[in-house]
């Protein structure tokens, strides 16, 4: 059986236990399948395996895989969820049907005024990054901003508000990766209760968190949806910026 098909057979099984043990339905956690690197030939053998949604960090590799598998645009869901630059939003919000790496207004804004400018395209499912671990070297708003920033996108046309990203710092012991994921969520539910009744929330539902190493404990404090690559891909022997 080729190799990324059994590695994906091998994490649902690992899903599956993790949401049974934090007493949750498997069938709402998303396996997002991180392709970064990887070719489009990978990305097809993991459709012959049932995965149909990927996240990719680099707009051109990006945008050349989705023009490589366009015949498969239909069944295919593409994820953006790599620091983004004003200068490339316009790419995303073509290409693209959702942004988890929303850490600036005006990014947001641009991807709506953009994504205005193809009105066959369904509105760009956005989630803002936020900072849990305060690393420098990591993208993302201090979770004290998330409210305004989640506020002020909510209003914007074009876009649909969906919910929080995080990338904790690595971190080998279960009960530490738990508490910042449990921060995120306690940030994520403020901010739904703050905003029940406001439009622009309708769909705000998604926790984005837990990657191959802390995806357990991510599950067991709520996460909607895990990007995974490397369990499922293999290591990468390459970086593009």
């Amino acid at each position: 059986m080729n190799q990324i098909i059994t590695n994906l057979i091998q994490l649902r099984h690992r899903l599956e236990l993790a949401a049974i043990t934090a007493m949750r339905e498997p069938e709402s956690i998303q396996l997002l399948a991180v392709s970064k690197t990887f070719p489009a030939s990978a990305i097809e053998e993991a459709m012959h395996a049932g995965q149909y949604a990927f996240g990719e960090n680099y707009v051109q590799e990006a945008t050349e895989k989705i023009s490589q598998l366009a015949k498969l645009r239909p069944w295919l869901e593409w994820h953006f969820i790599g620091p983004l630059q004003s200068n490339k939003t316009k790419v995303v919000a073509e290409n693209f049907d959702w942004v988890h790496s929303i850490d600036r207004f005006k990014i947001a804004e641009r991807l709506s005024e953009q994504r205005g400018e193809f009105p066959d395209l369904a509105n760009l499912q956005l989630c803002v990054q936020v900072n849990i671990s305060g690393e420098n070297s990591k993208s993302g708003i201090p979770i004290a901003q998330a409210d305004e920033l989640c506020n002020a996108i909510a209003k914007l046309p074009n876009i649909t508000l969906r919910g929080l990203m995080a990338i904790p710092a690595p971190n080998p012991d279960q009960t530490l990766q738990r508490q910042s994921f449990a921060a995120v969520r306690e940030c994520f539910n403020k901010i739904k209760i703050n905003n029940q009744s406001n439009l622009g929330y309708e769909f705000f539902n998604t926790l984005s968190m837990g990657m191959s190493d802390d995806l357990e404990a991510a599950i067991a404090e709520g996460s909607t949806i895990v990007r995974v690559g490397t369990a499922i891909f293999g290591k990468r022997d390459k970086i593009i910026s």
